[in-house]
């Protein structure tokens, strides 16, 4: 390796650190609401994100012009997608409730705001399908908002 590629290479990992600096911390809440565990003990959310970000950095050089953000977020949604049957009902508040499909399409659209189409694309589903999903799971969360709270234990108990 000569100086010029050892400066890239350097260049490179500035630049991804960088990167990561500033995009980790949401792209980490994304993938704890997708994976529904706790804020505070999340390793496959934690898991989902290094896997996505080392995937990141193998192709950052070639990224010419896209959005490293969101070529990240896409490769978290894939990889979450392709490991939803590792993410079933997991406690982790409202978002618990819903299926693995259900929590990806909610927390695109909502959370993250990528439009309807960019959804379906992403993941291979119709337009329609994705709005259906989507409205499904926003009535879901809304009816648990609505629910009573359930007694403490300490009601319980007396």
């Amino acid at each position: 390796m000569d100086k010029r590629d050892a400066g890239q290479q350097r260049c490179r990992a500035r630049e991804f650190e960088a990167f990561v600096a500033g995009a980790a911390g949401r792209l980490l809440h994304v993938s704890t609401l997708l994976t529904a565990e706790p804020a505070d003990a999340n390793p496959r959310a934690q898991r989902l994100l290094v896997a996505a970000l080392a995937s990141a950095y193998a192709r950052w050089e070639f990224l010419r012009g896209e959005d490293p953000y969101d070529r990240t977020r896409q490769e978290l949604a894939a990889r979450f997608a392709r490991t939803s049957w590792h993410h079933r009902r997991r406690r982790g508040g409202l978002l618990a409730a819903l299926t693995p499909q259900e929590r990806l399409v909610l927390v695109l659209r909502m959370y993250e705001g990528v439009p309807e189409e960019q959804t379906a694309a992403l993941l291979g589903l119709p337009v329609q399908r994705v709005r259906a999903i989507c409205a499904r799971a926003v009535s879901h969360v809304d009816e648990l908002r609505r629910a009573p709270a359930p007694p403490s234990r300490a009601a319980v108990a007396s």
